[in-house]
């Protein structure tokens, strides 16, 4: 590391020397402005040639003869990379299910708009700010949409709902979205050091945030899988007291993910090693479960199983969250 002495230059204004090496290497001149950033750390980064207009960062597809489905998973890679423009384009004609997967991805990703278009090109622009969703309101937006998933998906179960059922499954995609906006912020984050002080983060509370946003997004899978088997059940008669079993069992697993999420915001130790425990009744109400659930009949009996294992992996992914808000805790001081 180079170290350079503070010097006091008139009454309150200190100064410091920048390594001439770098200076070189970077072409400031005389007269150039460079930027100051105070970071979430309390250290300062130091931008060269800054300027009052935001650079575009642009990537170029060309999409002759790919697959929609390859086509997809490039574009959202893309987006969670940091590119502001996407640009695709094509040798010949765009092919129209080619062009609907644009339009689809356009619908999926909180930002890009298709800007302009023609017969063999389509530009997409992200028109929103990554910063202006912090990565901790980004998360608790992602837990809340979660959480009433699963709670309604339960509710269509006891009512055998149908169309609740469905709309659980179509949240699942606005909580896709949110955690695809919240890996691009934290790529963004790796890739430059100063959008850290922008959304007020260090990158090491980012990654457990990240941690934590990945293992929403699964949960609200599990919640959307809860209303998928519940589609089966229409028509079913269940046993009371395996359905009041499994109101208890989601009950607990709701609560883990709950108390653990808390216990992160509010760094409270005490309260994850709750959680973490509170699993061991879950496991109990689980094994009792599936005893009984093994003596119906095979319409009931598998989307049930289905059930019970989805309501089992979200009190797990609770623990995990406990586990990750933990190491947060201890690695931060707290």
């Amino acid at each position: 590391m180079d170290t350079r002495k503070v010097q006091k230059t008139g009454g309150s204004t200190f100064t410091v020397s920048l390594p001439k090496k770098w200076v070189n290497e970077i072409g400031i001149k005389n007269g150039d402005s460079v930027g100051f950033t105070q970071q979430p750390d309390g250290s300062m980064l130091l931008s060269p040639k800054i300027t009052e207009k935001k650079t575009s960062r642009r990537r170029v597809v060309n999409v002759e003869g790919m697959e929609p489905e390859h086509l997809l998973r490039k574009m959202i890679s893309i987006y969670m990379g940091g590119y502001d423009i996407i640009e695709l384009k094509s040798d010949k004609r765009i092919l129209p299910e080619i062009r609907e997967t644009i339009r689809g991805f356009s619908r999926k990703i909180i930002g890009p708009e298709i800007i302009e278009e023609t017969t063999d090109s389509v530009t997409l622009h992200d028109l929103v700010e990554p910063s202006d969703l912090p990565l901790d309101k980004g998360v608790g937006r992602m837990y809340l949409i979660t959480k009433s998933m699963h709670n309604d998906a339960v509710t269509a179960l006891k009512e055998r709902d149908i169309s609740l059922a469905d709309d659980v499954i179509a949240r699942d995609n606005g909580v896709n979205r949110l955690y695809w906006l919240v890996l691009k912020q934290y790529n963004l984050l790796l890739n430059d050091p100063g959008f850290g002080g922008k959304i007020g983060i260090h990158p090491n509370e980012a990654l457990a945030y990240l941690l934590i946003a990945r293992i929403i997004e699964r949960i609200a899978d599990h919640a959307s899988k809860i209303a998928e088997s519940v589609k089966q059940l229409e028509e079913e008669k269940i046993d009371k007291k395996i359905m009041n079993d499994i109101y208890a069992a989601s009950s607990i697993a709701l609560d883990i993910v709950e108390t653990s999420i808390s216990a992160f915001y509010t760094k409270d130790i005490n309260e994850c090693n709750k959680a973490i425990d509170s699993s061991n009744n879950l496991l109990k109400i689980r094994e009792n479960l599936i005893g009984k659930v093994a003596g119906a009949k095979s319409t009931v009996a598998v989307p049930l199983a289905y059930i019970i294992e989805s309501i089992d992996r979200t009190g797990s992914y609770g623990t995990d969250i406990a586990e990750i808000a933990i190491n947060h805790i201890v690695g931060t001081g707290e």
